[in-house]
């Protein structure tokens, strides 16, 4: 889509705030990143083929790639240590490049991209303040599918695609932790019950068994939860 005009912002605005409503309402991690490629192949001109790299814990992932062409240009550029994906997380920065065969700056991943039938790549930091999520990656099998219209229009979306992705983290990790609370609960509902002791005393039991054994406090009550009847 164009941003020649006033017209055309304000139906690219009106776009994206539906995007970001539909991202919200997606009820965990996975699922928002498969609306987020969907939406991204939708709605930014040129993209053929969209992904995401996720940063965990220090490493980088693909996530809901939306053809096994993306797991391939994004594995080359993990394994290489180089592109445009790479770059924009490392670099804060989006990258748009025309003709990734013939450039400079990745010169061992662009030919091999290129050699897979991808010439156009996007990439964008997915970050709200200074938190990068990852990148999100469209990619083309066409030269200089890509310009700068869409590229703006690419940022814009890739805006709302990393509010919409931290909310559904934000999400997940709440429900982690609301039922690590439940099942620690439990577990010392089931020791006070089994060993007469008060609340206290038994959580004092299951850190203790949680230390001896080398698990973190949840694991060692889930097992205690599954294992009552063994135990």
């Amino acid at each position: 889509m164009s941003t020649t005009d006033g017209g055309s912002l304000r139906q690219l605005a009106d776009t994206l705030s539906g995007v970001a409503r539909t991202l919200q309402a997606e009820p965990d991690v996975e699922t928002t990143l498969s609306a987020i490629v969907k939406a991204a192949i939708d709605y930014v001109d040129g993209a053929e083929h969209a992904g995401v790299s996720l940063v965990e814990r220090g490493r980088i992932r693909t996530v809901a790639p939306t053809s096994e062409i993306v797991r391939t240009i994004d594995q080359l550029q993990y394994d290489l240590r180089e592109g445009p994906c790479v770059d924009a997380i490392a670099e804060h920065q989006t990258y748009r490049v025309g003709d990734v065969g013939d450039e400079p700056r990745w010169r061992a991943f662009g030919p091999a991209a290129a050699e897979e039938g991808i010439h156009s790549l996007l990439s964008y930091r997915l970050f709200v303040t200074d938190r990068t999520l990852g990148a999100l990656n469209l990619y083309s099998s066409r030269v200089d599918a890509f310009d700068q219209k869409t590229e703006d229009d690419g940022t814009l979306f890739a805006t709302h695609a990393a509010i919409a992705l931290v909310g559904a983290q934000r999400e997940a990790q709440l429900g982690i932790a609301i039922e690590n609370r439940d099942i620690i609960s439990t577990a010392k509902g089931i020791l006070m019950e089994r060993h007469d002791v008060d609340d206290a005393a038994a959580f004092r039991m299951l850190v203790e068994a949680s230390q001896s054994a080398n698990l973190k406090l949840h694991q060692a009550a889930r097992w205690l939860v599954e294992n009552r009847r063994a135990t």
